[in-house]
């Protein structure tokens, strides 16, 4: 059962390393984010294959609910908002608010109580581990849902502005797929997870970030095209890999 979820956590490194990559050449804020948000699904992946291998502990569990459950979310969608405003103080309320998540959730955890008898389970929920209604339960509903909508929100604008333009077709066709990956990893991996299906949630792991990378990678023909030719002259950013020219 640990062999999907590893696989995820290595497409998400690799994943995250190109991410990584850009940022350092661009210094782009929204592909810094990205790839921290990456990153952290490449750890709560490794969480589950070492709950699902050895059994589950509180501190894999944790790491797994904070990093896979409810901080991954937030930190796509946040680069998401960089991409589409470049303007300063949206920059700095935007790492405002992430910094807040994250001491919220990592303070919430920290204080919350653990059914060591839930943890026993293939796939832990975090309704038995918790408890439910309890603030540590609730995180995801609070955070990652509202996060996932502005995401998906985010992605279909710019698809939506991209449409009907053949020399953007292939940045038009990742976007899509960068949403589906999105939506298979936090409908079909939550609705999973809820019910302790370990290996179809494996399996919505490695789908939705094998999808997400295929758009960033088919996204990014469009990219190469522009920087071969004449770097920004259909007004895009050429380093911007789901941005059309309103967003970059």
């Amino acid at each position: 059962m640990w062999a999907l979820p590893l696989l995820a956590a290595l497409v998400a490194a690799v994943f995250a390393g190109f991410l990584a990559r850009e940022y350092v050449g661009s210094r782009r804020p929204y592909q810094g984010v990205w790839a921290i948000s990456l990153a952290m699904y490449a750890v709560a992946s490794l969480a589950v294959v070492a709950g699902a291998a050895n059994g589950w502990s509180r501190s894999e569990f944790e790491v797994y609910w904070a990093l896979g459950a409810v901080l991954n979310v937030p930190f796509l969608a946040a680069g998401e908002v960089l991409l589409l405003f470049r303007q300063r103080w949206v920059c700095w309320l935007t790492v405002g608010v992430l910094i807040f998540v994250t001491a919220l959730t990592f303070s919430t955890l920290s204080g919350a109580t653990y059914d060591p008898a839930a943890l026993a389970e293939t796939l832990p929920s975090g309704k038995h581990v918790f408890g439910a209604g309890t603030p540590a339960h609730q995180l995801p509903q609070l955070i990652s849902i509202p996060s996932y909508l502005l995401l998906l929100a985010g992605a279909l604008w710019s698809a939506w502005t991209m449409r009907g333009h053949a020399e953007l077709r292939d940045r038009f066709v990742g976007t899509l797929l960068i949403a589906l990956g999105a939506t298979i990893t936090a409908v079909g991996g939550s609705a999973f997870a809820a019910l302790g299906k370990l290996a179809l949630f494996s399996l919505t792991l490695l789908a939705g970030i094998s999808t997400m990378f295929a758009g960033f990678l088919r996204a990014g023909r469009q990219a190469a095209a522009s920087q071969a030719g004449s770097p920004g002259a259909d007004g895009s950013d050429p380093s911007g890999s789901t941005v059309t020219s309103s967003r970059s």
